[in-house]
């Protein structure tokens, strides 16, 4: 009886360990968003477009 609990509870940790480090891990996810270029209407006079 005793080494049942012992088995039962020894899965149940490695269960447990088991999620905690499955979810840590997050999804790579590529943006296609180029940061690295200002937008159209950045470094512009408001009002002062020239598109009238």
């Amino acid at each position: 009886m005793k080494a049942a609990k012992k088995s039962l509870l020894l899965a149940l940790l490695a269960l447990a360990l088991g999620s905690l480090f499955a979810g840590c891990v997050a999804p790579r996810s590529d943006s296609t968003i180029p940061w690295n270029r200002p937008a159209d209407w950045e470094g512009q006079i408001p009002g002062m477009t020239g598109n009238n």
